[in-house]
C-alpha cells in the first residue's frame, strides 16, 4: 500500500520506533502473560487468537477474562470493555486535530494502533499539530513507527504466551512490566503542578471507587481529574492580571 510505505520511508518512522523501543520489552511482558491468562481462562487458541488480533487492548481483554470465564452476559462484558477504555475517546479527541486531514479509513487504522504508551510518546514530542504537509507528514509517520514496534511487541508475545500457555505460570506476574513501563512514561510527564495534580487526584478517586463494577473507577477517575482542573483553570487569575 502506498500509504504504508511512505510512512515506513520517512526517518520519522524509525525515530518512532527508536523512541518506544525502552518500553516494548514491558509491553511484550504484558502480552505474554495477557496470552497465558486468556488459555488458561478457558478459551481455545483460535478464540485467544482472534480476541488478540481484533481486540489489541490489554487491559479490557483482562478485564472480560473473568467476566467470559463466568459465563456472565454479553452486554456485560462489552459494557465492561467500553468502560474500560474510554480514555481513548480522550485521547482521539486530543488527536483529532493531527489527523483529521487523512482519510477517514487511515484515522481508523491509526486508531486501531495507537495504545496509552504511543499516544504519551507522540503528544510529548509533538505539543500542535503540524502547520503543513511536511510536518504533518513527519508527526503521522513518527506515530506509524511508534504504533508499530508497540503493536508488534504485543501481538508476537500474546502469541507466544497462547503458544506456551501451559509452561508458563500466572504467579511470574509479568503482566506487571507493562504497568510499569506507563508509570515510568506518566512520571516523566509530570512537568507541572497541574499535571501532578491531576495524576494525584486520578490516582485517589480510582482507589476510592475501585468497588464499583463494570470497572467504573478508571471512568470516575478520568472525571475527577478532568472536572477539577478545569475549575483550578476557571479560578486562577490570568497571567499578568493585577494582584
Amino acid at each position: 500500500m502506498f500509504f504504508l510505505s511512505r510512512l515506513y520511508r520517512h526517518p520519522a518512522f524509525v525515530q518512532g520506533m527508536r523512541e518506544v523501543s525502552p518500553q516494548a520489552p514491558g509491553i511484550a511482558a504484558w502480552g505474554l502473560m495477557t496470552g497465558v491468562a486468556m488459555v488458561k481462562s478457558g478459551m481455545s487458541v483460535f478464540e485467544a487468537s482472534a480476541m488478540t488480533l481484533l481486540v489489541f487492548a490489554g487491559s479490557s481483554q483482562l478485564a472480560a477474562i473473568p467476566l467470559i470465564v463466568a459465563g456472565a452476559p454479553a452486554w456485560v462484558i462489552l459494557a465492561t470493555g467500553f468502560c474500560v477504555n474510554l480514555r481513548f475517546v480522550v485521547f482521539s479527541l486530543h488527536l483529532r486535530p493531527y489527523l483529521i486531514h487523512l482519510p477517514r479509513w487511515q484515522r481508523l487504522f491509526h486508531a486501531y494502533l495507537t495504545a496509552d504508551i504511543s499516544y504519551v510518546l507522540f503528544t510529548r514530542k509533538y505539543a500542535h499539530p503540524g502547520q503543513n504537509d511536511a510536518e504533518r507528514h513527519e508527526q503521522e509517520a513518527y506515530l506509524a513507527g511508534n504504533d508499530f514496534l508497540n503493536w508488534l511487541s504485543w501481538i508476537v508475545a500474546s502469541f507466544v504466551g497462547i503458544a506456551l500457555a501451559n509452561f508458563i505460570p500466572t504467579s511470574w506476574g509479568l503482566g506487571f512490566a507493562g504497568i510499569l513501563c506507563l508509570l515510568g512514561i506518566q512520571c516523566s510527564l509530570a512537568s507541572s503542578r497541574m499535571r501532578i495534580l491531576s495524576a494525584v487526584v486520578a490516582g485517589v478517586a480510582a482507589v476510592v471507587a475501585y468497588s464499583l463494577p463494570l470497572k467504573l473507577n478508571i471512568v470516575v477517575a478520568i472525571a475527577a481529574a478532568v472536572i477539577l482542573c478545569l475549575t483550578v483553570e476557571k479560578l486562577r487569575p490570568a497571567p499578568g492580571a493585577a494582584t
